[in-house]
């Protein structure tokens, strides 16, 4: 009998939730030298080349900040901006390129998503979480939200006492792709929701399309329940679970939490997939689907197909950026199990 995800209920202390905080195990590998750019979209070389840039200024930072050295001048002088944000549609690589700035820094250094982000200031408090942090050369953020006021106010106000100390910063959100003027619009909320610190922070623009669907197919097709239920039966380390139920349990776990809930985790089966209910059932499911997809486990679904997972009013509005990032993962996880042999 398969294992259920409904069933999962992991705790994750404050200190684990330190040593969490490097990059998913999707991007373990990636290196600048692994990142493809697109020939008809130079702002992607161009980008590989600055973070590259800026993971040199950050190498060259001491290791502890002193203020005897730096009264007396040995501490080297920083040039340029201590923060970079990378800017563009989703499925452009961000991602990647942060995870590789990340991986070309001196430790100590983290990693981690704005929800996780704001889960360890509530875990420890502002003040220790900055403190921990602190001891770090750099910090990388990815999908920084810019639609929740309270948790933007809470981590632009850390990122400005991590510079302080010293720390750089590099952070990714999203541009929707069919924005007037892409780019701007990512950028300019980030700077004006981040606008005491906006000076320290240089923008990386990474323009094209999703190469999560660049010149493939649809997401395969619903299955049907026995199909659905005999998948999970020949891959193991399988999980098998009812939509309704597993939409039930997210709201009892703390997103942060998504992560070790799927851990170990093979391949995941949603029986009877609907459009979500409300907003609330959405913004879960497309944090599950990122945790999902950093740690690359396929998806089979039986009932309404992926793309159909939000409502058109859903997509159409204000998290119409989460939404879509969530099919094409999704997509993408369900084309992998559909290649997957047991």
């Amino acid at each position: 009998m398969p294992a259920q995800l409904i069933d999962r209920f992991p705790e994750i202390g404050a200190e684990e939730l330190i040593a969490a905080l490097v990059p998913p195990p999707r991007f373990d590998a990636v290196r600048f030298s692994t990142y493809v750019p697109d020939p008809d979209e130079p702002s992607q070389a161009a980008a590989v080349t600055d973070c590259s840039a800026f993971v040199e200024r950050v190498a060259v930072k001491p290791a502890k900040k002193s203020k005897l050295r730096s009264l007396f001048g040995g501490e080297q002088v920083q040039t340029g901006p201590m923060g970079l944000y990378l800017d563009g549609g989703f499925g452009v690589g961000k991602t990647h390129l942060l995870a590789s700035t990340w991986h070309g820094v001196p430790s100590p250094k983290a990693y981690g998503t704005f929800v996780e982000l704001t889960n360890l200031v509530g875990a420890l408090g502002f003040r220790e979480a900055v403190a921990r942090l602190s001891e770090h050369r750099f910090v990388a953020i990815d999908e920084f939200e810019l639609d929740d006021p309270g948790d933007t106010t809470l981590v632009a106000r850390l990122l400005g006492e991590l510079m302080a100390a010293g720390v750089f910063v590099a952070a990714t959100s999203n541009t929707l792709p069919d924005k007037l003027g892409e780019g701007r619009f990512a950028a300019d909320d980030f700077l004006r929701e981040i606008q005491t610190l906006s000076s320290r922070f240089s923008v990386v623009r990474v323009d094209g399309p999703d190469f999560r669907h660049r010149g493939l197919p649809d997401a395969p097709e619903p299955v049907g329940d026995d199909e659905l239920e005999a998948s999970a039966e020949a891959h193991p380390g399988s999980t098998l679970d009812d939509f309704d139920a597993l939409c039930e349990h997210l709201a009892k776990l703390h997103p942060s939490r998504y992560g070790r809930m799927i851990e170990g985790v093979s391949m995941v089966h949603l029986r009877h997939v609907r459009p979500a209910g409300d907003q609330n059932v959405g913004l879960r499911l497309v944090a599950l689907a990122d945790r999902l997809y950093d740690s690359a486990i396929p998806v089979v679904v039986s009932g309404s197909p992926l793309p159909e997972l939000f409502t058109e009013e859903m997509v159409n509005g204000g998290y119409r950026k989460k939404y879509l990032r969530a099919v094409s993962r999704l997509t993408a996880l369900a084309r992998d199990a559909a290649t997957t042999t047991p």
